[in-house]
């Protein structure tokens, strides 16, 4: 089977035949379990097979009855102690002492010692085994059924064709580079190179399925290849949903029974629908145009497919603002996320407060509360320096003794009014609001006239905690952080047409760089909530959701911390909640400590780069056996080593070590 060739039937490597015909022979196993098998090598064998790096592919076969058709696969973890050991390291110190040359043409020791000193001892992790079935397919199991005394076993190191199986071995399929797959890189062991570079070329392919609907995270520092390797998977994606149906996913009738309809694949393993991606850019190197990528922003490679979305006015982009007056459940939501971290308890009550309109729209008492709440709010937004539409007025229902003392009688707010009379006329209210009136008002209904979310909006208006005191709260002012993301216009909400593009199929990036983290974090969680809330409305209604997958760099920048259990942020909710509704999400980031625990949990995709510190190496030994790699992750070459992973994706049943290939411009500029 060539290497080259673009689909490979793995029956079609006998990779029990093959790594044995292959020359590679490591060693002998002196001793071997279920977890472990530390492996006698020599000098010679490790030179003949190119080395043995950190992390190397081997396979252990029994050889006692050559009609079993088993191998242990193993991974080469470190050097181990031989129980000779002891004395050859006696010897050696008798040589030096004599100051014998030991090694080299001029070696003065003689051919037994020589050979004696050859001799190492390598400890191997037990990844499982391959066998062959019934049928005499091959088959990966992750565990050792049964293991024979270590004599009877010899070791070979995974070359060529046989690499290329173990490396993209799948429980679900048999196939390598099949119609789904995409080329990710190549199997790299090691920073040094010196014998790969004249070994061939042993090329990792990622199934695109392994991300649709599922969680995947890209660990390591600055300058390692997370960006690079971010852009391949939504290069994956792209290719797969380019063979998936144009339309946005709709219900059937009632009357159709075709249940395949609501299967997320085809019978070709395509997605039904179009798969629609969005990037939360923090750092703006998708959405522009930048040095180091020469030309591969992807809103570059995709032009015709992109819709790019920013917190500032800027030429090629939608932007991102929300009209406070017009659309007040939108922007009340803003408001909230903003001041959630606020411990004032006054803040408190006014982000409490609820402005939805009445259910029973012919409730008179209910709707005059909320018209008076609403206008309040509106108050509260043009005192904070929010520009209203022109010609904007409010109308709710007063009293007409007040009315009579504000302003000398010239407010009426049945008459619609300007939102300077009505701050004016609220003012009036709560300097008031001990007065006789009021008090009498109390005493004859049996309850005030202001309700509990009117007066916490009066003490945000008006800046005063009590009625008639001094106005020493900061109030309304906390709302001026907000005012750039208010606009005059009435376009639909962006949110909505976000939404729309992506349910058919474009890459929408969202360009947060220009915005401080508490808008990044804001918009980054309400975009993330419309969409998790218009998928669940999908689902609930037995509507079939088509794929949509979310990118986050600096993940820790927006992700909840792993210190806060609070699991009903969106956050979290995507990571538990995601797969039910075709919703995958992709995270990077170098803070790998920071995430929070319920999100890693989830998560079923990893690719590993640099990490410099003990706090990220100990939560990457965690998961999977990540702790096998976590030496090898902090060394790292600037120059060498860019997008030098461990990767272990959902379908793969171990880690592979990964050399990202670069991500590049297609010659048409678009798919």
């Amino acid at each position: 089977m060539s290497l080259t060739s673009d689909i490979k039937d793995i029956a079609s490597v006998d990779i029990f035949t093959e790594a044995k015909e292959s020359g590679a022979f490591v060693g002998r196993p002196f001793h071997i379990d279920y977890e472990k098998a530390y492996i006698l090598v020599a000098d010679a064998w490790k030179q003949k097979i190119g080395g043995i790096p950190q992390g190397t592919f081997l396979l252990a076969f029994y050889e006692n009855e050559p009609e079993v058709n088993e191998a242990l696969l193993l991974r080469a973890i470190a050097p181990t102690k031989l129980p000779t050991d002891d004395a050859v390291i006696s010897s050696m110190i008798e040589y030096y002492k004599d100051n014998l040359k030991t090694a080299g043409e001029d070696n003065q020791l003689d051919d037994f010692t020589r050979y004696e000193f050859s001799f190492s001892g390598l400890e191997c992790r037990i990844l499982g085994t391959f066998y062959k079935d019934q049928e005499g397919k091959t088959q990966f199991g992750a565990d050792v059924e049964n293991f024979y005394s270590s004599h009877n076993y010899q070791v070979f190191k995974s070359i060529d064709n046989v690499l290329e199986v173990i490396a993209n071995f799948r429980e679900e399929t048999h196939t390598i580079g099949s119609r789904t797959d995409v080329k990710i890189g190549k199997v790299r062991y090691s920073s040094s190179k010196r014998f790969q570079e004249n070994q061939n070329i042993v090329p990792v392919y990622v199934t695109s399925q392994d991300f649709l609907g599922k969680r995947t995270s890209l660990f390591g520092m600055t300058r390692t290849g997370k960006s690079n390797t971010v852009k391949k998977i939504i290069q994956a994606i792209v290719s797969i949903s380019s063979k998936a149906q144009k339309k946005v996913a709709k219900p059937k009738k009632s009357k159709d029974k075709d249940e395949d309809f609501y299967k997320p694949y085809d019978e070709k393993g395509y997605p039904k629908f179009k798969v629609g991606q969005i990037i939360f850019d923090v750092n703006g190197e998708y959405a522009n145009a930048n040095m180091q990528d020469e030309g591969t922003a992807i809103f570059e490679q995709y032009k015709d497919d992109v819709t790019r979305y920013s917190v500032r006015t800027k030429e090629g982009f939608k932007v991102m603002k929300v009209n406070f007056f017009r659309d007040v459940s939108s922007g009340f939501e803003l408001v909230r996320a903003h001041l959630s971290e606020d411990g004032s308890d006054y803040v408190g009550s006014f982000t409490s407060i609820d402005l939805e309109p009445p259910d029973d729209p012919n409730d008179r008492s209910a709707v005059t509360r909320h018209e008076r709440k609403l206008a309040a709010y509106l108050c509260c937004l043009k005192n904070a320096g929010f520009k209203e539409p022109r010609g904007f007025k409010v109308k709710f229902s007063g009293n007409k003794d007040i009315n009579k003392e504000v302003k000398r009688g010239g407010i009426d707010p049945l008459k619609r009014i300007s939102l300077d009379d009505a701050i004016t006329w609220f003012e009036w209210v709560w300097e008031n609001y001990d007065s006789d009136f009021f008090q009498s008002y109390k005493r004859r209904k049996g309850r005030e006239w202001a309700d509990e979310d009117l007066k916490a909006l009066l003490v945000f208006l008006t800046r005063r905690r009590q009625p008639g005191r001094v106005p020493n709260l900061s109030g309304f002012r906390k709302l001026r952080r907000l005012i750039d993301l208010h606009t005059e216009t009435v376009d639909e909400p962006f949110e909505k047409e976000i939404i729309k593009n992506l349910r058919e199929g474009s890459i929408i990036i969202v360009d947060l760089s220009q915005g401080d983290p508490d808008i990044q974090r804001l918009f980054s969680e309400r975009i993330c909530l419309k969409i998790f809330q218009d998928a669940m409305a999908r689902f609930v209604q037995s509507k079939p959701n088509n794929f949509i997958q979310f990118y986050f760099e600096e993940a820790h920048n927006l992700f909840p911390k792993k210190e806060d259990k609070d699991l009903s942020q969106i956050y979290n909710r995507l990571a538990k909640e995601g797969a039910k509704l075709n919703i995958g999400i992709t995270y990077a980031t170098q803070e790998v400590s920071s995430i929070s625990a319920n999100i890693l949990k989830n998560t079923q995709n990893w690719f590993v780069a640099h990490l410099n510190n003990e706090d990220e190496l100990k939560e990457i030994r965690k998961y999977y056996d990540y702790a096998d790699f976590t030496e090898s992750l902090v060394r790292f070459s600037a120059d060498n080593d860019k997008g030098f992973i461990r990767m272990k994706t959902y379908s793969n049943p171990y880690i592979v070590p990964v050399q990202v290939d670069r991500f590049t411009v297609s010659k048409k500029g678009s798919k």
